[in-house]
């Protein structure tokens, strides 16, 4: 579905690129932070999957691969289906050797990036206060996935579109709230229908020069604490990149359906 042109150009407009090479720019800038969340969230997968044996994977939010165990995944199992909205040239170079890994350009929130681009990015700049009720949340569909796996994808999954709406339409907080609360949520219903494995954060902490501590809930969807299995600290930003003057880290949770 992304990989027209249509969809590559919003995208463009949306930031989402500058978006995508930051990611990989603030783990080189991180000297090894990142490291424990790396491979807890790599260890994790390959607990899980050496567990229940299955044939087949599908990945949702694949990345740079950075979190997830390709090379043992591919000795492991017959089919790996590797999902996210533009997969980038270093990762399509690095999957080309193995023969049973399959790259599929796709939205995993079901399309809501064109929905809210349709509804909200278009035409010239303007504010209009409304609370969404336009703007219709989908459910990703899967067709036989095998076992799928959410990596760090599910607070990924608004950012955009929370980001463009907020330009563009005078929306209260609870408004804000409850829209992404609908996104995360529908992707756990998409979890749900299958053997899924979800890795994702669950809240920022920041510290700041001064001392003060202050947190931000990335995390508002409705998760079972039974299907918590694991909890870990990601050292998201500990050298101050975006501001100087903060640092953060995430508290993570691993999940299994």
């Amino acid at each position: 579905m992304t990989e027209s042109g249509d969809y590559k150009r919003i995208l463009a407009r949306l930031g989402y690129y500058d978006y995508q090479q930051g990611l990989i720019y603030r783990n080189m800038n991180q000297k090894g932070g990142w490291e424990a969340h790396l491979a807890n969230s790599r260890s994790f997968i390959l607990e899980e999957i050496a567990y229940s044996k299955p044939s087949k994977i599908t990945v949702l939010g694949s990345g740079w691969l950075l979190d997830l165990p390709l090379a043992e995944l591919v000795e492991m199992v017959n089919e790996i289906i590797l999902i996210d909205i533009v997969h980038p040239p270093q990762v399509r170079e690095q999957t080309a050797g193995f023969p049973n890994v399959r790259l599929i350009e796709d939205d995993v929130s079901g399309g809501l990036i064109a929905e809210v681009w349709k509804k909200a990015g278009r035409g010239v700049f303007f504010k209009k206060r409304d609370t969404l009720k336009d703007i219709s949340v989908p459910v990703y569909k899967l067709y036989d996935p095998g076992t799928v796996i959410s990596l760090n994808i599910l607070t990924q999954l608004e950012v955009l579109p929370v980001r463009l709406l907020e330009k563009r339409r005078e929306i209260n907080a609870d408004s804000i709230m409850a829209f992404r609360k609908k996104i995360q949520n529908n992707h756990i219903e998409t979890l749900k229908e299958h053997h899924s494995l979800l890795i994702a954060d669950v809240k920022e902490i920041f510290t700041y020069s001064d001392g003060t501590v202050a947190k931000d809930n990335t995390m508002v969807a409705d998760v079972p604490g039974e299907t918590v299995v694991r909890r870990w600290r990601w050292d998201f930003d500990m050298e101050g990149v975006d501001y100087h003057k903060k640092k953060s880290y995430m508290d993570v949770i691993a999940c299994k359906w």
